[in-house]
């Protein structure tokens, strides 16, 4: 009565229903690398996290690629090879062969074959710079709206301080769900590890905690002896060690993708250590079929007269293919971030993101059977490595669903991680609300609610395991039950939420037994 002093009629609106848990997203990728540029409009983006949501929005914010170098130089005695340090030969043994040089660097050889001479050439290769391939490959495989972290142009020295200092500025952002530098791999190999294991160590740190990191088994694409064969998983996993695996998914091998074509390849890219000319008279051509060419451009290696030897040389055309080859070989890292958000788009963050294909990608570089995969999936100290491989008449598939942290029976899949890490940051978020609320049993059961509605919604669509709610989740709150009167003293609330979340069926085991005709 004594609210209402003055007669009339007062009407007051009550809420029906209380809080409610809206979802994180869960697939939210961060890259970091470098670009071409940084900048929107006038302002600089180097080092901040910036996000996009499509391969032009990148073009528009980041530049494109970054032209790679292919030096091209004949072995053997195809061309007169560069002036060196060695002793000549002595000429009494009748061998005026020039010596060849060495490569130094990342190169490969080339065996080309025109139908009449087979010729050797070696490729020396510069091609740090590789991230703008790989959001290709990430936005072909149904990735979404991620962050990008540019550490630098591509005048900038390609080294891993400034990109293990780049993760440090994710930590002021709370959407991304994945740390991923497909970069990484073109380090050294010591390098590449300390970057990972720095990359690993963020997702895990306690103030973080709301995202895993995709990263690759580091591969020697350029070995000085193709021949010597390297356990590179092995390798991998004795030189990285992060101190939270069950935050790590890592994937091998590499990918051979169609990113790019044939004609996305031009002269710009190529260039030869004795000239175009010399190459030109090293296949072997006459003075009249040399003069042809030169009439395109009088021998100036512009991009007519690369049509011209794209139309005309067997060679040229092998050669090209070769660095198309080497271009289109990418980490798997970018790719498993897109098909990350598809399958969460599709299914949800529950669903384990394995047994399924992969977009722009021909092959995988190595072939992995099944008796490969026993110790990439289940090796003894646990640290899984998830293996993509081709199966006859089904393609290319994503098989192995594994964190590094194998052993653990909490959190050897990774579909388990982020599914958890879904539930806690959603929950979290929520609970903002009732923080300063009176520590009373009324909050105590609208929090519970809240938490209870929310876990029924993701158990109704197949995200937590049980045929009826009460075995698929619980929530705990109150006196005597999850606090003591200290705790309310205190200041403090404490609910307890129990979840089964769903595993996938790695292995499916169906018996097979005769029996005694009956009839």
């Amino acid at each position: 009565m004594g609210e209402y002093k003055t007669p009339g009629v007062y009407i007051k609106e009550k809420n029906a229903f209380g809080n409610s848990v809206v979802e994180v997203e869960t697939a939210v990728p961060a890259f970091i690398g470098y670009t071409e540029k940084a900048l929107n409009g006038t302002e600089d983006l180097t080092g901040k996290p910036w996000k996009i949501t499509s391969m032009a929005e990148f073009i528009q914010y980041f530049g494109g690629m970054s032209l790679p170098s292919y030096s091209i130089s004949a072995a053997g005695n195809n061309v007169k090879e560069p002036v060196n340090d060695k002793p000549k030969k002595d000429e009494k043994d009748g061998d005026d062969d020039p010596t060849p040089v060495a490569p130094t660097g990342k190169s490969f050889v080339v065996n080309t074959n025109d139908g009449v001479t087979s010729r050797q050439f070696t490729i020396k290769v510069e091609n740090n710079f590789t991230l703008y391939l790989n959001m290709m490959l990430y936005f072909a495989n149904g990735g979404g709206p991620c962050y990008v972290v540019s550490v630098g142009s591509y005048a900038s020295e390609f080294k891993k301080e400034t990109l293990v200092n780049a993760i440090a500025t994710l930590e002021t952002e709370s959407e991304p769900t994945m740390v991923v530098i497909p970069e990484a791999t073109n380090l050294a190999a010591s390098d590449c590890f300390s970057l990972q294991e720095e990359m690993a160590d963020h997702c895990g740190k306690e103030n973080i905690q709301n995202r895993v990191a995709i990263v690759d088994v580091f591969i020697d694409r350029y070995p000085a002896d193709p021949a010597t064969k390297v356990d590179y998983v092995d390798n991998f996993r004795s030189g990285f060690s992060p101190k939270a695996p069950s935050y790590v998914a890592t994937y091998y091998p590499y990918l051979a993708t169609s990113i790019l074509s044939l004609s996305d390849i031009t002269n710009e890219m190529i260039e030869f250590d004795h000239g175009v000319e010399d190459f030109i008279k090293s296949l072997g051509y006459n003075n009249d079929q040399i003069k042809q060419f030169a009439s395109v451009s009088s021998m100036k290696y512009d991009i007519n007269l690369h049509h011209a030897l794209m139309q005309n040389c067997v060679v040229y055309n092998q050669l090209v293919k070769a660095i198309l080859d080497d271009i289109n070989i990418l980490p798997p890292s970018a790719a498993m971030a897109g098909i990350y958000a598809a399958v969460d788009s599709s299914r949800g963050v529950w669903k384990a993101p394995a047994n399924v294909g992969i977009s722009s990608v021909i092959k995988p570089t190595i072939s992995i059977n099944d008796y490969d995969q026993k110790d990439l999936n289940m090796p003894m100290n646990g640290k899984a490595v998830n293996a993509i491989r081709t199966f006859p008449g089904d393609g290319l598939k994503v098989w192995g669903a594994r964190t590094f942290d194998g052993n653990s029976q909490d959190w050897r899949y990774i579909n388990v991680r982020r599914t958890m890490i879904f539930l806690e940051q959603s929950v979290k978020n929520a609970a903002r609300a009732y923080v300063f609320e009176p520590n009373d049993a009324n909050t105590w059961i609208n929090m519970k609610c809240m938490i209870e509605n929310f876990l029924r919604s993701v158990w109704k669509r197949g995200g937590l395991a049980g045929a009826v709610p009460e075995d698929a989740y619980e929530v705990h709150v109150g006196l005597g039950d999850t606090m003591t009167g200290d705790d309310i003293l205190e200041g403090t609330l404490r609910i307890t939420v129990l979840v089964a979340i769903s595993h996938p069926a790695e292995f499916i085991e169906i018996t097979f037994q005769q029996q005694m005709q009956k009839s």
